[in-house]
């Protein structure tokens, strides 16, 4: 091959790696294990850039492990249940299994050719049977181990897709996927008791030293542990059964503060005041069509509804609040009721503001006079709302008027209201339960039946699989399942009488929080097999974006716990990821123009090109809005096809690229012209192994001086690569690259040095390393040779280079040894050649020698 051709080779070396079974995993005692995992894809049904940068990182943290004589176990399935098949279904009127496998394939086809060292024979999808008949299998026996439970609860409901949200698929108050406004709805659900492990889950991040802050932070805030006092409010005239109102409160030193007491929509009080009140009824209908994210909540205009009815302040029963129901308070979180101090809560203020309630400070800043309280409080534009750990002074109630912060006075708080008998203090956590229950076909069905005489009854492992059925229809709105009276009705396992399948399925969320355990025995006829998961757990390196940094590895922590309990993981594995990164996104321009009505218009890249400095459309020249950096995005045509790329430049080319240009953990832009520069470097390694081959120069006193820079190449890419900083090994490897074009070095140190230039290139650009390595006559395939090591002592500096400065510009250098005593360097400097022309024979006017920095001679 006379020039780089990446057609020509890389499908070669695929194949040869495929026949070798170079990453094939088996378990083994001779070697060490390493467990590398990237997030495993939605089969959408095209591979993007993202997933280039995300599956090359591992791959290249993979390859590495592989050759510093490790066991590598790094497999490739797809997060495959879901909506998006659904709806692909509804609108082809196909069958969303023949679109999701459909997809795998197309994918499968456009992954392999990226050479990503991938053990494919543990492949699997998670709406194949045999996953999601595991998944059911553990589901019963989660069930048995009190870890799963039915109740009614508040959900959101999307009225289009017909199915149940989480908070986090609630988007401005509307479906994720339908755009629908979300109402929320009583309905009976399966839960697992994930909030039973609030405090272990936060308590164990502290131990997880290789995960990112970010995420630790992320987590435990939405874990949310908090310290407050529990207690409750008489009412006056409520209905019967109400006499008190429960309320959880985490600053219980604003009590004083006390403006009004508001009710979720959903507390028991507002629904039994809506089935005798109409406007109260309209009012909670209208609240319950609201989102309940916090972040809607605190966007949401603050409505309520005065009740009528008061209760009574614990410290001053003749001081009565007026109960509110309001639209911000959530039933699932304390007890539904709060009472609200508008001076010192944003949202209690803007409720107060707009129902000319009482606003009244409890505690002003430490360099506020008491006495000036109420005027410094009239003066503030917002509620004044101190940080807890600001040092502030009580102005009213019983906390002292003494400085103190915010925890300070929370605890005193505590323990005066513990004291005159006004409730308890309690920890709580904001994590609730997990709902597990979803209105729709494509997920995994609920192995349990419902029996009039016998109950909820758990279907009996030995009938597992239930199997989805495969004659279903999506002509109207709503799940198959509920109309599917042969795949629905069936016989009670406990007493054998008609009964009735659930035709809830599974949050996909619970596909993907154990696939990683699965990976470990795929084709087990249990969930997992215990010498496979004591071997390879746990997950040593897990990559994947930080969008998942709550749901899925919150999920997943928990899910190792129950897996641990009912047997089906090692105690080790309680915390599955070992270490987690968390990478950048892949960004393009979005090239933007409008049609005749001012809508805009997105143009796919290769449709615009540049002239005269101007971006302008091919085929008709009209000027292009050119919005820089943005994500990737099929909805703004700003999207580059990988394949499309492998086909012009190779995939090493994509690869090398993916990783060169940024710290992968931040953002990075594809660009034509980096893709062409990075080709073009390609090609040079190229033309270099090509030349080293016929080198016949003879070993000469430049040998020295390569390899004490391929020894600093191997010891720089290394601690590159063990760092995740990618972008950093390959800006040694272009540096590496140079000097070894330029050298003078003979043709067997320049060959040793190529060689160990593809092993450094070869996690990274495989296919091109593998075509240099046989050039070279290395031994076997470069994927199973061992890393090169740094000779240590040639990582020692015993030279120096010194430039030559002459009347202070720069004139040559001289290479001496490091320790050359200063007399013998003024000899060597002397005697260079543009010295000797500058002084002309003449004896310098001066002549300083700056160990090891420079020589300055002045003539």
């Amino acid at each position: 091959m006379s020039r780089y051709s990446a057609n020509e080779i890389e499908a070669k070396w695929q194949k040869a790696w495929d026949e070798a079974g170079v990453f094939t995993a088996e378990r083994s005692d001779d070697k060490p294990k390493y467990y590398v995992l990237e997030m495993f894809p939605y089969p959408s049904g095209r591979i993007h850039m993202g997933h280039v940068r995300n599956y090359t990182m591992g791959d290249v943290i993979a390859r590495y492990k592989l050759s510093t004589g490790h066991n590598v176990l790094h497999p490739m399935g797809f997060d495959a249940f879901g909506m998006p098949a659904e709806n692909a279904a509804m609108k082809s009127g196909g069958h969303p299994k023949d679109w999701t496998y459909g997809n795998i394939d197309e994918m499968v086809s456009q992954m392999k050719p990226m050479g990503w060292s991938l053990d494919w024979n543990r492949m699997f999808a998670t709406c194949d049977v045999e996953y999601y008949g595991q998944q059911q299998a553990l589901f019963l026996d989660m069930l048995e181990a009190g870890l799963v439970y039915r109740k009614n609860a508040v959900v959101n409901w999307d009225p289009v897709d017909m199915t149940v949200l989480a908070n986090e698929q609630v988007e401005n108050g509307r479906g994720w996927r339908s755009g629908a406004l979300v109402e929320r709805r009583e309905l009976t659900q399966w839960f697992f008791k994930i909030s039973d492990y609030s405090d272990e889950l936060l308590s164990a991040l502290d131990t997880l030293d290789n995960w990112p802050a970010k995420v630790k932070t992320m987590q435990a805030n939405w874990i949310g542990k908090s310290r407050g006092l529990q207690f409750a409010f008489s009412t006056v005239d409520a209905p019967d059964g109400f006499d008190r109102i429960e309320v959880y409160t985490t600053r219980p030193d604003t009590l004083m503060g006390a403006s009004f007491m508001g009710i979720s929509p959903d507390h028991p009080l507002a629904k039994q005041l809506e089935q005798t009140n109409p406007e109260i009824a309209a009012f909670c209908a209208d609240c319950r069509r609201m989102g309940t994210t916090e972040e809607e909540l605190e966007k949401a205009e603050k409505k309520g509804y005065d009740t009528g009815l008061t209760v009574r302040h614990p410290f001053d029963t003749s001081w009565e609040l007026p109960i509110y129901i309001a639209n911000f308070i959530l039933m699932d979180y304390g007890t539904g009721a709060i009472f609200g101090c508008p001076a010192h809560d944003q949202r209690d203020f803007e409720f107060a503001t707009k129902y000319g309630l009482p606003i009244a400070p409890v505690f002003v800043s430490a360099d506020v006079e008491a006495d000036g309280a109420d005027e410094y409080f009239k003066q503030k534009e917002e509620a004044f709302v101190p940080m807890k750990s600001e040092k502030v002074r009580y102005i009213r109630g019983f906390c002292g008027a003494e400085l103190q912060t915010g925890e300070e006075a929370v605890d005193a708080a505590v323990t005066f209201c513990e004291e005159q008998g006004v409730g308890q203090g309690v920890t709580k956590f904001r994590l609730r339960d997990w709902g597990l229950s979803r209105q729709r076909y494509w997920g995994c069905p609920i192995p349990v039946v419902h029996c009039e005489a016998c109950g909820v009854v758990p279907e009996k492992k030995e009938n597992l699989p239930v199997k989805l059925p495969d004659d279903v229809t999506f002509d109207v709105p709503g799940n198959p399942l509920d109309r599917h009276p042969t795949w629905r009705n069936c016989d009670c396992p406990s007493c054998g009488a008609p009964a009735r399948r659930e035709t809830d399925t599974m949050d996909t969320f619970v596909d993907s929080s154990w696939y990683f355990a699965r990976f470990t025995a795929p084709r087990a006829g249990t969930p997992t097999d215990a010498t496979e998961a004591e071997y390879w757990m746990n997950v040593d390196q897990y990559i994947g974006g930080i969008e998942h940094a709550i749901l899925h590895l919150l999920y997943s922590r928990f899910f190792a716990r129950a897996m641990n309990i009912t047997g089906h993981l090692p105690e080790k594995s309680k915390e599955p990821f070992n270490a987690l990164f968390t990478q950048g996104m892949v960004t393009h321009a979005i090239y933007k123009t409008e049609d005749a009505d001012g809508r805009p218009v997105y143009h796919y890249p290769e449709e615009v090109e540049t002239k005269d400095g101007k971006v302008v459309l091919k085929d008709t020249g009209a000027e292009v809005e050119v919005v820089p950096s943005a994500k990737m995005s099929k909805s703004k045509n700003n999207v580059v096809d990988p394949l499309a790329i492998i086909d012009t430049y190779g995939a090493d080319t994509a690869r090398w690229f993916m990783l060169s240009d940024s710290p992968p953990e931040r953002d990075v832009e594809w660009t034509a012209s980096g893709a062409e520069a990075t080709y073009k470097h390609l090609s040079r390694v190229w033309r270099i192994a090509t030349d080293a081959v016929a080198d016949e120069t003879a070993a000469n006193d430049q040998d020295k001086a390569l390899l004490r820079e391929m020894h600093k190449a191997i010891h720089d890419v290394t601690a590159g690569v063990e760092s995740f900083g990618f972008n950093a090994s390959i800006a040694k490897l272009y540096g590496f690259t140079n000097t070894l074009a330029k050298s003078k070095a003979g043709g067997d140190a320049k060959r040793e040095a190529t060689k160990i230039l593809a092993q450094l290139m070869s996690p990274i650009t495989p296919h091109l390393a593998e075509e240099i390595w046989a050039l070279l006559g290395g031994a076997g395939l470069i994927a199973q040779a061992d890393w090169p090591q740094a000779d240590e002592s040639m990582l020692v500096e015993d030279e120096v280079t010194l430039p030559i400065q002459i009347n202070g510009k720069r004139r040559g250098e001289i290479t001496v040894p490091k320790d050359l005593a200063k007399e013998e360097v003024e000899k060597l400097a002397l005697a260079h050649e543009a010295v000797v022309r500058a002084l002309d024979g003449n004896a310098p006017k001066k002549l300083i020698v700056v160990p090891g920095r420079i020589v300055n001679v002045v003539v």
